[in-house]
């Protein structure tokens, strides 16, 4: 299976579960290790975009907060403190690998609109063209229900099909999708290939994620059907450690891989 190995444009994204410690600061380990590894992506030929969640976490741990607020305004604050901290970092590691990126904010208004979304795949297009990693993320600090995608699996879904991409890889706190809750169930299956998404595949998945974050196998799994209805196989690996990444590259099947053309 050589998708990843053949796909010239990735989208990847990953979630604020696997970005940051329990206590919301950042794992810097880990984002090193990912960072490198798209960066070795990019030195080969591909062109990578990067779906990236953990604003608001960042932004709690920079204001030295112990907890996720819950009200929108405080969110909406913290997304705007954390966004630039996030920034920061990514520009840091990824400038030691060679490789300059570009900050993207999308709400799902700009999806809906003829001129706003061609405006985006242009700029997407030009970016890519011109060497720079996107790094993209809802625009939390003004979203709100009627505009918001409301977790970035559902935008690394449409980012995918925004940007022509070969295919999507969801690096997530969970090794794939199972048929039971592995937490609960120690003989949970791991399911490593779904032709259809259908209704006892939906009912595999649980509810939210963890308190860092707000998706959850659910979101995972409409991002597929999202995907894999345009075309673009998608992928769900742990991305704990971001080096499984090499694995997909070399043709090893890990994680959950969605079929396209469901």
């Amino acid at each position: 299976m050589n998708i990843v190995k053949d796909a010239k444009r990735i989208v990847v994204k990953i979630g604020s579960s696997t970005l940051t410690h329990e206590n919301f600061r950042m794992n810097l380990r880990r984002i090193e290790a990912l960072t490198r590894v798209l960066s070795e992506f990019k030195n080969a030929g591909k062109e990578i975009v990067l779906v990236s969640s953990g604003a608001i976490s960042a932004g709690v741990a920079k204001m030295g907060l112990s907890e996720r607020p819950k009200a929108t305004e405080e969110k909406q604050a913290l997304a705007a403190v954390g966004q630039s901290e996030l920034m920061r970092i990514y520009e840091h590691f990824f400038s030691m690998f060679g490789h300059p990126v570009a900050q993207m904010l999308l709400t799902k208004d700009i999806m809906e609109n003829v001129t706003a979304r061609k405006n985006a795949e242009n700029t997407f297009s030009t970016l890519l063209k011109m060497g720079c990693i996107p790094i993209v993320n809802e625009n939390d600090s003004v979203s709100f229900d009627e505009i918001e995608f409301g977790d970035n699996d559902t935008l690394s879904a449409y980012i995918s099909v925004l940007c022509h991409s070969d295919c999507l890889i969801i690096l997530s706190d969970i090794d794939g999708l199972y048929d039971s809750d592995p937490h609960k169930n120690s003989e949970a299956r791991l399911i490593s290939t779904v032709a259809k998404i259908d209704s006892k595949i939906l009912g595999y998945a649980g509810g939210a994620g963890s308190n860092r974050g707000t998706g959850g196998l659910i979101t995972k799994l409409h991002a597929a059907e999202i995907v894999t209805s345009e075309g673009i196989p998608m992928f769900i690996v742990n991305g704990q450690n971001p080096e499984i990444l090499y694995d997909l590259f070399e043709g090893k099947h890990v994680g959950t891989y969605f079929m396209s053309g469901n």
